[in-house]
């Protein structure tokens, strides 16, 4: 089941939700509709995307793992990553966000913490344990350096 224990599927699943809630079950509830709704989901989605593309660049540069089940062959420190220490999460929150936007769901905007806490308590904890105990020093000076998530 790891295989699906992914973050692009808890993102895709909440995606669903609030499309859902928005499509069907708006309650009378919107964002007031107009433009800057628009351009502001625009800008959400596209700013996560590009977040997520920068950091799989960096990985891919350093050649280490993406899969977060997996340890990584390396730390890596630069790029995106000298700015955040998880920013393809962030950039799954972001898209989130943005798609809440886009699609007028109101009640949907629960999910944002919800699945920023799975994020954290599924993958984050645990991928930072393990880079805690492969990178001791290199991690300790990493974590003082640079926020987990902005």
């Amino acid at each position: 089941m790891k295989w699906i224990d992914v973050p692009p599927v808890w993102l895709l699943a909440a995606a669903v939700l609030a499309w859902i809630q928005g499509r069907h079950y708006p309650l009378g509830l919107s964002f007031g509709g107009g433009v800057w709704v628009d351009l502001l989901g625009g800008l959400l989605v596209g700013g996560g995307v590009l977040l997520m593309v920068l950091a799989v660049y960096e990985l891919r540069r350093q050649h280490t793992t993406v899969l977060p089940h997996r340890t990584p062959s390396h730390l890596v420190q630069s790029g995106i990553y000298s700015r955040s220490r998880n920013p393809i999460y962030l950039g799954d929150v972001l898209v989130l966000a943005g798609l809440i936007l886009r699609f007028d769901a109101v009640l949907a905007l629960p999910l944002l913490p919800l699945l920023t806490w799975v994020i954290e308590r599924r993958f984050i904890l645990k991928e930072e344990d393990r880079l805690r105990r492969t990178y001791r020093t290199d991690f300790a000076r990493y974590i003082r350096k640079v926020r987990r998530w902005v």
